[in-house]
């Protein structure tokens, strides 16, 4: 598509996917800052957690997309910097900013439940936007369709192949978090306990993962049984841990 969106001269230049990808991390603030008012938590303890987690949801990603990328990245070592190229992991970014809210929440004394449940909003409207700079950028690009809704991409620079009809992957996950958080959005005046909607938010993602994985058309790294890529086991161990969850703290409430 449109690997660049604008450029002056040679010196500045503002790659599609680094803004899509900061036009998620406010959606994300925005969304997050929005809820804490509403369950009576300060916001601004919420934004600075957001400033964290985003940190340490770039680093860990992409340290994820570079492990399941190794020789690549071995010969190519000023690579694993190059960002605006594509090549973040979803799962690595969510391990690395759960373990830092974890610790962020224990210093200021937050409520697990509630914090979890305001995340379940804020990453799926982020993931959504997120993705669509993958689509401009071409990565995560998905395997030869010959469907109507087929995509071509024709851009040099793109990261996808060229002049092939593609599965849109960027835009079925863009579209499928989105679902996801207007899921959330509705339901959230209807839950039973605090942490319920990140369980919620937490087996439709891992479903969802595991479903489009089948049609991205990119390296996806090592597989399991030659068959599984590591998002897809991630994202049904994933699921299958949130319906046990949602299963049990169901009982106790």
């Amino acid at each position: 598509m449109y690997p660049v969106l604008l450029k002056f001269g040679e010196l500045i230049t503002i790659h599609t996917y680094g803004f899509f990808i900061a036009l998620a991390v406010l959606a994300g603030m925005f969304i997050a800052r929005y809820e804490a008012k509403r369950l009576g938590i300060d916001p601004d303890k919420v934004v600075d957690a957001c400033f964290y987690v985003v940190v340490a949801a770039i680093v860990g990603s992409r340290l994820l997309y570079v492990f399941t990328n190794i020789e690549f990245f071995m010969s190519a070592p000023l690579e694993v910097f190059k960002i605006w190229n594509g090549g973040l992991v979803f799962y690595g970014g969510f391990i690395a900013s759960a373990a830092v809210l974890i610790a962020y929440l224990k210093i200021y004394r937050l409520p697990l439940g509630k914090m979890a449940d305001i995340a379940a909003l804020a990453l799926p409207l982020g993931h959504s936007l997120g993705r669509i700079g993958c689509f401009f950028a071409g990565c995560c690009y998905g395997k030869i369709c010959h469907q109507p809704w087929a995509i071509t991409f024709r851009h040099p620079d793109s990261l996808a192949p060229v002049f092939v009809p593609l599965h849109p992957t960027q835009l079925y996950s863009s579209g499928s978090n989105f679902f996801i958080f207007l899921l959330i959005f509705f339901f959230r005046r209807f839950k039973k306990y605090d942490g319920q909607l990140f369980w919620i938010y937490f087996a439709f993602y891992g479903i969802n993962r595991s479903i489009i994985e089948v049609f991205r058309g990119d390296f996806r790294g090592t597989t399991v049984f030659n068959t599984f890529s590591i998002s897809q086991v991630i994202g049904l161990s994933s699921a299958l841990i949130a319906v046990i969850m949602l299963i049990i703290l169901g009982r106790k409430n």
